[in-house]
């Protein structure tokens, strides 16, 4: 019989189909003899059946006529070995995705038969069969509409009794496998976007709602693994530590997307079920006790995660309820939360939360952080109060009480007040302060709801302040964060958005202190800014500035905060993978410039900011100035573009002398040192044999930076220091080839010139210093109107960037 299948027929006909029936149901047992015939009939009658559902509607017909989905039911029961039920589900998983008759997708889901299949007792302890099982309950959740969905259900009156499709997937939902987790998310989206009232019933009543709140402690299983995982990478960093880390951050926020997918699918009941179980199984017992100041001051790394946590929570799961109740929380102290709770440890271990800090409401907390905390706590504090602000779920009534509601949604709230003519709306809107005596009447709301629902019987710390007074506050901290040196420029231009979204609304808590403190942090800023102008990078100083400033002017005018939650935990890696870079080194003297024009820039516009003047484009700088007399670089033949190895320069202004490029081979050369503007070099020319007082440029270097000493113990050797042409922390493509070679390209190189006496090498030393000093003269010049707040913005002779002043932070290349 088997060698008949073998022969000669069309295979895509219906006699091949007829044939695969008949003698399928022929086989009473199967055996290693018989195995191969049962598998690749299975195969290729699913075959069949697809192209008869595109081609001939006779194929279906004589698949219902033979119920030969009976037949399959009948060959599973009599099979022994896994690779029968294998190509089963397969065969039944290839029918339903490609089916697109409605009438046979109706006939394949009555009958019971799926049903039959989806409850049979398979050996899931074989992974490959568990795969195809569950590829098999997606395959029938893409075909669910309201009218399919019936078929798979079983109902008492107008409830749903039985729905086997559902409660066979969520057993596998916190499978160790990520993929079969993700398939059977799959599964439940599909049957909760279907809209069946019935259906939405049955998976929110019990026992089937603990789903929700057993995907939530899932989601706290996989916070605490990630707060380990940082501490154990803290102390013992390895190769993998960062991908380790990403992925584990993909994990937990793709548990929060799918949070958002099942609630935006709109079922009653749902929301609520998940916020109460984000409260009451990860917020209150987890998050929340994490945010404490210790009594040392000390800021403990357990905080970070909850930070990172309440941030994409926050940003992910869009439900109204959960975000005020988060907010409302934030009144309470942290000590509310600890009585009978535990909170991130810093070793990445849950223990009970023993912490008797003071009656601090964890508002005052996150300013406590951005006061006094490290990168990290600052990043995660406004990181957590920027994404506050822009929560659409939030009611105003809260923001206001947190005291980040901009003015001027106030003034919006207040004229509705007074058009439909409710309380002293109208009286509020006109006074300087529009101002409401206490917290408003919704965060009562929540705090009666977090008091009553969720056991906290705690008084807020807060209740009753004016929200003027934490508008107040949270000025302050911002302010003093602007004014701090001990943080990152980066970190410090996500104060500076946060403080620009609310100074203009604001204004009656910005005072004279908060602007006596920013302009004496930015005279601080000023002076170590015209200290850089004689430092080791003073020719890309200006080409610096004009570039940050465009960054600075659209990071603060952006509508959404720069960075993405995920960098609060990122940060002391981003910081660790520079690389170490020697500390006096020019490349450490370049990362202390690039941060000090980057405070200095934040500081310039905030300062601008709240004079109310216009932010320009660019900074305001006099223009490139006259040359001075006599100048080298024009009486070499030097243009703006500068020297080039190879090109043809004068010598006039050149000194003899000898160098050595490679151990033991010394070359007679004419070095010359040059500035043009703020661009400077030093050259290393050999003259031409036939062109007296002329030479061909060997090498050139950067003039700023190099550092003339004559020898101590040699009076006719010049040292030079030798720094890289260009910046890569500042340029990205630099920066990444800078990273695979840091350890080499981090150290400076070194010139020494020999000269034929004494006179020779002070004139090259004493021309050397004459061109830094011009360079460093103009560059100065060329800052002053930058450097004065009170330069009027139509100054003589004064203009924005130029072009030419910043070219990727480059001069030429040696």
């Amino acid at each position: 019989m088997w060698n008949s299948f073998w022969r000669s027929r069309d295979r895509f006909s219906l006699d091949q189909l007829r044939y695969l029936t008949d003698q399928l149901t022929k086989v009473q047992i199967i055996n290693e003899v018989n195995k191969g015939f049962v598998i690749e009939a299975l195969r290729s009658i699913a075959e069949l059946i697809t192209y008869g559902d595109q081609h001939d509607p006779s194929f279906f017909e004589f698949f219902m006529e033979k119920q030969v989905m009976g037949e399959f039911i009948r060959v599973l029961k009599l099979t022994r070995t896994v690779s029968v039920p294998l190509q089963l589900l397969q065969t039944v998983s290839i029918m339903v995705q490609n089916l697109k008759s409605e009438h046979a997708i109706y006939y394949m889901f009555s009958n019971e038969y799926i049903n039959y299949l989806i409850t049979y007792p398979f050996d899931f302890r074989n992974e490959e069969l568990l795969s195809y099982y569950i590829s098999f309950l997606r395959a029938i959740s893409g075909k669910l509409n309201k009218n399919t969905v019936s078929l798979l259900v079983k109902t008492h009156g107008d409830e749903v009794v039985s729905f086997p499709l559902y409660v066979e997937a969520i057993r596998f939902a916190f499978h160790e496998e990520s993929m079969v987790r993700t398939a059977v998310r799959t599964v439940t989206l599909n049957v909760y976007h279907v809209g069946d009232d019935s259906v939405n019933r049955y998976i929110t009543s019990t026992p089937h709602k603990d789903y929700f709140s057993n995907l939530v402690s899932f989601f706290r299983k996989q916070s605490m693994d990630l707060n380990k995982l940082l501490s154990d990478t803290q102390l013992n960093p390895g190769p993998d530590s960062m991908s380790a880390i990403i992925a584990a951050i993909d994990e937990i926020e793709d548990n929060l997307y799918y949070f958002s997918d099942v609630v935006s699918a709109g079922i009653p009941d749902v929301g609520r079920l998940i916020t109460d179980g984000i409260m009451m199984i990860l917020t209150f017992p987890l998050l929340l006790p994490s945010l404490r100041v210790m009594p040392n001051n000390d800021m403990q790394h357990g905080a970070a995660p909850s930070l990172y946590l309440l941030c994409c929570i926050l940003r992910i799961v869009k439900i109204k309820d959960l975000a005020n109740t988060i907010a409302a929380a934030l009144f309470y102290p942290s000590k509310a939360f600890t009585n009978s709770s535990q909170g991130f440890h810093s070793d990445g271990i849950l223990v009970q939360n023993d912490c008797t800090s003071s009656n601090l409401s964890l508002r005052e907390v996150l300013l406590a952080y951005v006061t006094k905390g490290n990168d990290v706590l600052v990043l995660g504090s406004l990181s957590v109060l920027a994404i506050l602000l822009q929560t659409k779920e939030l009611d105003e009534s809260m923001l206001d009480g947190l005291g980040i509601l901009p003015q001027r949604k106030q003034h919006k709230k207040l004229l509705l007040q007074a058009l439909v003519g409710e309380g002293s709306g109208e009286e509020q809107l006109f006074s300087s302060k529009s101002n409401r005596d206490g917290i408003g009447t919704d965060i009562n709301v929540y705090h009666q709801k977090i008091k009553e629902q969720y056991g906290v019987s705690f008084l807020p710390s807060d209740a009753g302040i004016s929200p003027h007074i934490h508008r107040f506050q949270v000025i302050n901290a911002l302010v003093s964060l602007s004014c701090r040196s001990d943080i990152s420029a980066e970190i410090l231009w996500d104060g500076g958005w946060l403080l620009r979204q609310l100074l203009p609304y604001s204004v009656s808590e910005f005072n004279n202190h908060h602007l006596e403190l920013l302009k004496v942090s930015y005279k601080s800023y000023a002076s170590a800014l015209v200290e850089e102008v004689r430092g080791i990078w003073s020719d890309l100083l200006i080409s610096v500035l004009c570039d940050e400033w465009r960054k600075c002017k659209r990071a603060m005018e952006s509508s959404s905060p720069r960075k993405e939650p995920n960098c609060i935990l990122l940060l002391p890696w981003k910081i660790s993978s520079g690389g170490h870079i020697p500390e006096g080194s020019s490349f450490a003297a370049g990362k202390r410039m690039h941060e000090l024009v980057k405070v200095f820039v934040l500081l310039h516009q905030l300062q601008i900011f709240t004079l109310g003047r216009t932010l320009s484009e660019q900074p305001l700088i006099y223009p490139p100035g006259d040359l001075p007399a006599n100048c080298r670089a024009q009486g070499s033949g030097i243009d703006v573009s500068g020297p080039k190895a190879g090109t043809e320069v004068s010598l006039g202004n050149a000194l003899p002398c000898r160098i050595a490029f490679e151990k033991g081979k010394e070359l007679h050369v004419y070095f010359l040192a040059i500035s043009l503007g703020i661009s400077g070099w030093l050259v290393v020319a050999e003259e031409l044999p036939l062109k007296k007082s002329h030479g061909v440029v060997r090498s050139v270097a950067p003039l700023a930076g190099c550092n003339p000493r004559i020898d101590d113990n040699h009076a006719t050797w010049l040292h030079l220091q030798i720094r890289t042409s260009s910046l890569p922390f500042v340029n990205p493509v630099h920066f990444k080839d800078f990273r695979k070679k840091k350890t080499k390209a981090s150290v400076d190189g070194r010139w020494t010139l020999s000269f034929k006496d004494e006179e020779t090498c002070k004139s090259a030393f004493l021309m050397t210093v004459e061109e830094i000093n011009f360079l460093s003269n103009e560059v100065h010049r060329r800052l002053k109107p930058l450097l004065n707040l009170e330069t009027p913005i139509d100054l003589p002779g004064s203009s924005f960037c130029f072009p030419e002043d910043s070219y990727s932070y480059r001069t030429h290349p040696n």
